[in-house]
């Protein structure tokens, strides 16, 4: 018997752009040491980068 291809999970990075007319616009800030190309993750009180682990707190309203 032959293993069946184990299928991947997608890692969803086309839902971090966004088209609108003829350009293609970033949806999160890159990261300032890593440089562009090296997205933030969003949470409630801070952006963070995982590849350096930089850290930018978001001031409350």
């Amino acid at each position: 018997m032959a293993k069946e291809a184990a299928k991947k999970k997608s890692r969803g990075k086309w839902s971090l752009y966004e088209k609108s007319g003829d350009k293609i616009n970033r949806k999160n800030k890159s990261c300032p040491k890593c440089g562009p190309g090296t997205f933030m993750a969003k949470h409630a009180n801070r952006w963070y980068c995982g590849t350096c682990r930089y850290v930018e707190m978001v001031s409350g309203k």
